[in-house]
């Protein structure tokens, strides 16, 4: 995937969480939520390399990079 493919994925990742969910109301809840996404890839990470889901773990990936961004933008301006 180029960079440019993963810039657009992770814009629509990012355009979706903002229209279906409401702002972090904390620092801290944006943490959790980054947090969360976080443990989800863990799971992929700790699975035997020979049997990951790259698929999966792409779109988790994906949505790290989404939720970092909306918690720049919710509560970092």
């Amino acid at each position: 995937m180029e960079v440019v493919e993963l810039e657009v994925a992770i814009e629509h990742e990012l355009n979706n969480a903002l229209k279906n969910w409401p702002p972090f109301n904390s620092a801290h809840e944006g943490y959790a939520v980054l947090l969360e996404e976080m443990d989800e890839l863990w799971v992929h990470v700790m699975t035997k390399q020979k049997n990951r889901d790259l698929v999966a773990m792409k779109k988790e990936a994906i949505q790290i990079a989404a939720m970092a961004l909306a918690y720049v933008i919710e509560v970092c301006e």
